[in-house]
């Protein structure tokens, strides 16, 4: 028999007996969830955590008996419903904890991936003693036991929903706790700097010494630096997280259907000479050098046509409100005379296009600045995507190789509170103030980036960051 072992009530903080007592209640049930994406496939994965997982999946299993289970090995067998029918042939694995993922008992059921099977082999095991996971559940009680810190719970779902291969690594490396161990770093030097001011409080009849006061100063300044650093990749990690909304418009037949298929690679719009062709949006995400990028095609803006044609306009208009990058696209060998400019909404980027560079350009557009492009030549397409990769990452330090902290909005709120807290530690130290005021906001920094990893009182926000979770992770 296995030593009984003790669940560390991490990040609790301040929530008193209710918190306690909702966390026992967590780790005293088991849960089971369908690990996999909902659909069809060859296979499907079914978890079960908690203290009474190997006891529910040893109700429904048949096969090896359940005190001879190998942990992390997986055994054959058959799942049978409670009035002993098969369900299906599964191989089950077991992993004991603290050695697994939550930290708890853990048993996985690798089963054939229709819907309905796996449906009902869930059904079976909640029969058995089980309770359904929440979304993130099983992410929140490794959280919990200590097995991540928040920023690796966020990056699971960080990894699922990355785009390109730069989301992917970003995600993966704070999986793998870059961005944990940075934060840990500043923590420790906080504490560090904390605790050299509370000397001088625990001894009000002695003054800050100058060598401390240049040594604590100094520190301070170095901890400032540090997290304007993490700040700083803030952006990165907006656009890599939730890419960048861009929508194609301009005149009819300025070639932005072109434009799109030639920037995916493959025919995804309809390309017409006739004017109007395009009559509602088109949308398609593209991989512009690891940043995701969602173009929507609209129809050509223009007064008059047809009704349908102008509940197109009417869309296209609808779209470029909700744009962070407006491509304003125009037939550079025509005159300008009949092209309707749009508003770009606040914040966003505009860039105008001068399409059909391959053909003499029109004397309305030579003094207009712009990026020239023709759709009909390699080359011109390829130049098109730099000169849009340079705008977007114009003032951002885009990171693509080495470590790549990515900081997402939540990071970004705790590190600003973080900054101005130990600004005012700073001034007040300037200003020669008393100790205690320092300390205040010392610790005021201290607790919000001890918010970042779980460190303090972690109840508010759990419930933030998890229910965004799919169920089984």
């Amino acid at each position: 028999m296995r030593k009984p072992w003790f669940f560390p009530i991490a990040g609790m903080g301040n929530g008193g007996k209710l918190g306690c007592l909702n966390f026992l209640l967590m780790f005293n049930s088991t849960i089971a969830a369908i690990a996999t994406a909902p659909g069809t496939g060859a296979v499907a994965l079914i978890r079960v955590s908690g203290g009474s997982a190997l006891d529910v999946a040893g109700r429904v299993f048949s096969g090896r008996p359940r005190d001879s289970w190998l942990p992390r090995q997986q055994h054959f067998g058959r799942i049978l419903d409670s009035s002993g029918q098969i369900l299906d042939e599964v191989l089950l694995c077991a992993f004991l904890g603290p050695n697994s993922f939550t930290g708890e008992d853990v048993v996985e059921i690798t089963c054939h991936g229709g819907v309905y099977v796996t449906h009902r082999i869930l059904e079976t095991l909640l029969e058995a003693g089980a309770e359904a996971a929440a979304p993130g559940e099983f992410s929140e009680r490794a959280f919990l036991n200590g097995r991540l810190d928040l920023t690796q719970a966020e990056a699971i779902m960080d990894v699922i929903s990355a785009r390109t291969d730069l989301a992917l690594k970003a995600a993966g490396q704070q999986l793998g706790g870059l961005l944990g161990r940075e934060v840990e770093e500043i923590r420790r030097d906080l504490v560090s700097v904390l605790a050299h001011v509370e000397a001088y409080i625990d001894f009000p009849e002695e003054d800050i010494e100058p060598e401390s006061f240049e040594v604590i100063l100094g520190n301070i300044r170095q901890i400032e630096q540090r997290l304007k650093r993490l700040l700083s990749t803030a952006r990165q990690g907006q656009m890599l997280r939730e890419g960048i909304r861009t929508v194609l418009c301009g005149p009819p037949n300025a070639g932005k259907s072109s434009l799109l298929n030639r920037l995916l690679g493959y025919q995804r719009a309809i390309v017409s000479d006739q004017a109007g062709t395009t009559r509602d949006t088109i949308e398609a995400l593209i991989d512009l050098k690891g940043i995701p990028l969602m173009l929507v095609d609209t129809a050509g803006l223009r007064e008059g046509g047809e009704e349908i044609e102008q509940q197109g306009v009417a869309r296209s208009r609808e779209q470029i409100a909700g744009a962070e990058l407006v491509i304003f696209v125009v037939d550079a060998n025509q005159s300008a005379d009949d092209v309707e400019m749009v508003e770009v909404p606040a914040g966003a980027t505009s860039v105008m296009v001068l399409n059909k560079s391959d053909l003499p350009r029109h004397d309305d557009w030579k003094k207009v600045e712009g990026i020239s492009v023709s759709t009909r030549e390699d080359a011109s397409v390829d130049a098109f995507r730099e000169a849009l990769y340079a705008i977007l990452t114009e003032g951002t330090e885009l990171r693509t190789s080495g470590d790549m902290i990515a900081i997402n909005a939540r990071h970004q709120r705790c590190l600003q509170i973080a900054q101005s807290a130990l600004d005012e530690a700073r001034q007040a130290l300037l200003d020669k103030l008393s100790p205690e005021f320092v300390s205040i906001e010392l610790r005021e920094t201290l607790s919000a980036i001890g918010d970042i990893v779980g460190r303090t009182d972690t109840e508010t926000i759990l419930g933030e960051i998890f229910a965004n979770f799919c169920i089984g992770k």
